[in-house]
């Protein structure tokens, strides 16, 4: 997805495009932040690929279907590189989820889980910042979709799992047993 920029501040382009369940938590927990951000399924996609794009250039990255009994991992690999990954994923993903990506470094971990919802995990609170800067609303509670579901709770989508597996090889990424 583009964005043209104008005149107009992006964040009120996000603001235009949001539903109304948009918006994260942030805590502080003793030694890192965390944040769940809860939007849409088309959104948390668009939002993943968005935040990757605060990583540094050389990324490690771990890979679950959950519909199979494949998972990958794979260490300092090239931004642009999951980034195009993840944008052809990036339809599939929003359309069945099932899927979990995370994306670290020693300081910072964004994840996608199975149920298209986003959680970052950093050493400083610079998401914080980013986060209201793309107009999401910072809340005490959020509602969640990823309360205690198991592997069978996705229906089988074939398509997904050989784009996932293309996606993987095309990142060079090693094949690890299920967590």
């Amino acid at each position: 997805m583009v964005f043209f920029r104008g005149r107009q501040p992006a964040t009120s382009i996000w603001r235009r495009f949001r539903s109304g369940l948009d918006g994260f938590t942030f805590v502080h927990e003793s030694d890192y932040y965390a944040a769940h951000i809860v939007a849409n399924a088309e959104r948390a996609a668009d939002l993943f690929a968005v935040l990757l794009q605060h990583l540094p250039p050389a990324v490690d990255v771990a890979l679950t279907d959950l519909r199979g009994t494949h998972a990958w991992k794979g260490e300092h690999i090239a931004l642009p590189d999951v980034q195009g990954a993840m944008g052809r994923l990036k339809v599939p993903l929003a359309t069945t989820g099932g899927v979990e990506v995370a994306v670290y470094t020693a300081d910072d971990q964004v994840t996608l889980n199975p149920h298209l919802e986003l959680f970052i995990y950093a050493r400083t609170d610079r998401w914080l910042y980013q986060l209201l800067g793309l107009g999401l609303e910072e809340r005490t509670v959020l509602r969640t979709r990823s309360w205690k579901a198991s592997r069978r709770a996705f229906d089988p989508a074939p398509e997904l799992s050989d784009a996932v597996a293309a996606a993987a090889e095309r990142l060079g990424l090693t094949a690890v047993p299920m967590p």
